[in-house]
């Protein structure tokens, strides 16, 4: 990306309106990613890898297959760039492949997928999980101090539109779990000749038998008509 000030605030403002612009927490990921590429000198490639409570690394955007497949060789070595970035939440960035000596084993097999340099930032996430924005090139010194800077500013907006995608998704969720258990309720009014009340408690109270989530519950009575087998009498 060219200097200058301008040249800055219309690269921001773009950053961020295509962010808030996405519909869907994977729409967020996959438009961090575009943007990773489009406007970070150097990157031929990016990616978005998290970590989730439990250990559990994924790899939840890619903008090529060779992404996921350095990620790959990060999570079977345990080790690597994106990892540290993600763990220290700091900024890693390895110049040279050829002489990288902090992750041995990981650069000795990245270079047989022509990944000569790389640039990974800490991707602040809500909750449980961790993140880390990752740049990839095919050449060695791809990343210079422009690169970071602008890096940085892309992965503070890709951290707040991902936090709010997620809230938007979580109330989305919810309304259409309401939608369905109401849905749920009024066939039992009709069925039983029940009131509201009355049909939710029966509604809940099965769920404590199935040993079932309520929504579940309720999904499944909306799609079949029916409510489950109950389960078997302990002996």
């Amino acid at each position: 990306m060219s200097g200058g000030t301008e040249e800055s605030a219309r690269v921001l403002a773009e950053m961020a309106r295509g962010l808030a612009e996405a519909d869907s927490v994977e729409q967020t990921l996959e438009g961090i990613t575009a943007l990773a590429v489009r406007e970070i000198d150097g990157a031929e490639y990016a990616g978005v890898m998290l970590v989730r409570k439990g250990g559990v690394i994924t790899t939840e955007a890619a903008t090529a297959p060779v992404v996921e497949q350095v990620d790959a060789v990060q999570h079977r070595l345990g080790q690597g760039p994106c990892l540290s970035a993600v763990w220290v939440r700091d900024v890693f960035s390895i110049d040279d492949m050829a002489e990288e000596r902090r992750w041995p084993k990981f650069t000795a097999r990245v270079r047989k997928y022509g990944i000569e340099s790389m640039l990974s930032f800490q991707l602040f996430t809500p909750n449980d999980t961790l993140g880390g924005l990752n740049l990839y090139a095919s050449r060695p010194h791809a990343f210079d101090a422009r690169a970071h800077e602008v890096g940085a500013v892309l992965t503070a907006h890709a951290s707040v539109a991902l936090a709010g995608a997620r809230r938007a998704s979580h109330l989305r969720e919810g309304m259409r779990t309401r939608q369905r258990i109401g849905e749920a309720t009024g066939i039992l009014m009709e069925r039983y000749g029940l009131s509201d009340q009355q049909a939710f408690l029966l509604l809940s109270k099965a769920s404590q038998r199935y040993n079932t989530k309520l929504r579940d519950l309720a999904d499944h009575l909306v799609r079949t008509g029916t409510l489950p087998d109950p389960p078997p009498e302990k002996q």
